[in-house]
């Protein structure tokens, strides 16, 4: 069965972008964004593919007596670096699928 030429044009567009969609995510392995908290006193880097890469805590906080303090810190860092990664990704998928429509109730399978 032969499908229309419309739908034809829209299963290569479909293609495309899972193509370039498979390409950014390789790309996103390689961008990071880095969250710092406690004044620059712990500094975490995510990459685009929302895991932690590094931490950094400054040497005054490696005093056993503000234990509790690094632990909440490293958290907060965690948690704000994540989201960030996770704000780049979707504004590079933004990019990537700008302009490309889908029919109602379709979707992409494969997508992040």
């Amino acid at each position: 069965m032969k499908l229309p030429p419309q739908v034809q044009k829209m299963m290569k567009e479909i293609q495309k972008v899972q193509k370039r969609l498979q390409e950014l995510e390789e790309q996103l392995e390689n961008m990071t964004v880095s969250a710092q908290v406690g004044g620059g006193m712990v500094t975490v880097t995510a990459n685009g593919k929302e895991e932690i890469v590094k931490v950094e805590v400054e040497e005054e906080l490696l005093n056993p007596e503000e234990k509790e303090m690094l632990q909440d810190l490293i958290v907060a860092g965690v948690n704000e670096a994540l989201r960030k990664a996770r704000e780049m990704k979707e504004q590079e998928i933004a990019k990537l699928t700008s302009g490309f429509k889908l029919p109602p109730g379709f979707n992409l399978p494969g997508m992040f």
